[in-house]
């Protein structure tokens, strides 16, 4: 072979190719040729998502003739016509004592009740569990009234004598006819200015708290939302339990008592709210007859909250413990404070995610798609969203409960769903969430004694109270675009606190759950 051969065929391309024929080419030239759709491909990371859906789709089946009675897509609908409500009157008295009311005459109870804008916040730590356990000893006699004569007038009158105390606000309140409610007064005027606590009374309460203290070590979501506020606020008067360390109750004395209500049961810190078969101006009138012996110590609980804030530190407490049969665990972000205009949105948020139990079941049929892969896949016990708000700060986050061999697929579930708040919502979930968070806030005031609560702690919190009409159109006024920028604000590469307890060794690491407070395939 010559030379110049081999040169040409080196030039010559190494394939061909084909030959078309003319009925190739003609189908080639036709406008009706098929061709490849240019779609993105699917991404790896929604392919779970796509599997949850199928499975509702196949499980569910729903026959179209009866869509129209019960459909699966959420409708705006317009609520003024059950928004109508009686008037809520405050009078506010010179000593700064403000008494609110609202008049249901057709009740034939009503609820009175003292709202204090204080609680274990505004304790030391050698004093912690003073709110609390003056709680308790306030019930046990007065200067007028014995204990057992106490007892025996509100049994007489078929009433509810009941308090509580939180991490902000301590509650007394009584539940009675309409009627005796100038004796209830009388008698929670009576406990708030006359105590005696005796030595005797004391000493034998701390062994009633402390047996209390006992039980609520026994109820888990007591405990991990303890931890959760221990190490969310570390440092802070919010990290502090509201029954106090075992040893504070050992040692709380008489004065300490009455150190505590001389300070903090002032009148411009107290309100006196009744709901019910009452008329303002009558109660208005017992109450300047009866509550004479207020502090009008002007210092209020916002001003003790700005010499001592509250600081939100990312960080985690965990206690293995595989004598426990479920792992349970707390995921929460540093939330809103009450007046923060955020709050509303957290709250639309919330009744995104859901709660969930496996006993209550329909979970694959709820719009929150959190719920829908928990109960889908069965890879928890029971779920809650949780959105407490503070005087300045909050906790916004998850409580979950699940099998050992489950946790680090529920923590990957939850993660996913909370970060895709930020990138990801749908008109739709926040149409049903808006309607959900309506309507639980409907049933919450059914009764003179959710009523009273609410009226108490809207003033204590807002300094008024919100109007029904006027909480609807702000949850109304809350849309994607609000629930991504809110998101983005509180949860987007945010540092989070977690709280565990029990078999937790499959627990994601701290580093996990901070890296997916966001998503880079967005």
């Amino acid at each position: 072979m010559t030379i110049r051969r081999l040169l040409n065929l080196a030039r010559r391309p190494r394939s061909l190719p084909p030959a078309r024929s003319a009925s190739t080419s003609a189908l080639a030239a036709s406008p009706d040729s098929i061709s490849v759709p240019d779609t993105p491909p699917v991404m790896i990371y929604d392919r779970l998502s796509e599997a949850v859906r199928a499975k509702i789709k196949r499980l569910d089946n729903p026959d179209p003739r009866f869509l129209r009675f019960a459909s699966p897509h959420p409708s705006v609908t317009d609520h003024t016509e059950i928004l109508s409500a009686p008037e809520t009157r405050v009078t506010t008295l010179p000593n700064g004592l403000r008494i609110a009311t609202e008049s249901t005459l057709a009740s034939p109870t009503a609820t009175a009740g003292v709202w204090i804008d204080a609680g274990s916040r505004f304790e030391t730590d050698e004093t912690n569990g003073t709110a609390h356990f003056l709680e308790h000893m306030i019930f046990k006699g007065t200067s007028k009234r014995t204990v057992r004569q106490l007892e025996e007038e509100i049994e007489n009158m078929g009433g509810h004598l009941n308090a509580y105390t939180s991490r902000e606000q301590t509650t007394y309140y009584a539940k009675v006819l309409g009627n005796d409610v100038p004796k209830a007064l009388d008698i929670l005027s009576d406990i708030l200015q006359n105590s005696n606590f005796e030595e005797s009374r004391i000493n034998r309460e701390r062994d009633v708290i402390l047996r209390e203290m006992e039980e609520v070590e026994g109820q888990a979501e007591e405990v991990i939302f303890d931890h959760l506020h221990a190490t969310a606020f570390q440092y802070t008067p919010l990290g502090r339990t509201i029954l106090g360390s075992s040893q504070n109750i050992k040692t709380i004395t008489k004065e300490h008592l009455k150190n505590y209500i001389s300070t903090h049961y002032t009148a411009p810190r107290m309100v006196i709210s009744v709901a019910g078969a009452v008329k303002h101006e009558e109660i208005v009138e017992l109450v300047k007859k009866q509550f004479t012996k207020l502090s009008e110590e002007p210092t209020t609980a916002s001003q003790l909250v700005a010499r001592e804030p509250a600081y939100f530190t990312g960080s985690e407490v965990r206690i293995i413990d595989d004598d426990i049969p479920l792992a349970q665990f707390a995921i929460a972000f540093a939330g809103a404070s009450w007046k923060d205009p955020d709050s509303i949105a957290l709250m639309v948020m919330q009744s995104m995610l859901g709660s969930w139990n496996k006993n209550s079941g329909g979970g694959k049929h709820t719009g929150s798609e959190l719920v829908q892969r928990i109960a889908i896949n069965e890879i928890a016990e029971s779920m809650m969203a949780f959105n407490t708000n503070y005087k300045d700060t909050g906790l916004f986050g998850v409580y979950a409960m699940c099998k050992p061999d489950c946790v680090d697929d529920l923590a990957w579930g939850i993660m996913h769903e909370i970060s895709k708040l930020s990138y990801r919502v749908s008109e739709a979930d926040v149409i049903r969430a808006r309607n959900q968070l309506k309507s639980s806030l409907q049933l919450h005031i059914d009764g003179t004694s959710p009523v009273a609560e609410d009226i108490g702690r809207q003033l204590l919190t807002y300094g008024r109270r919100i109007p029904m009409a006027e909480l609807f159109a702000r949850i109304d006024a809350v849309d994607p675009s609000t629930v991504k920028r809110v998101a983005n604000r509180f949860i987007f590469d945010q540092d989070v606190a977690i709280a565990a307890m029990g078999p937790i060794q499959r627990l994601p690491e701290y580093n996990w759950f901070r890296r997916r407070t966001y998503l880079l395939r967005y």
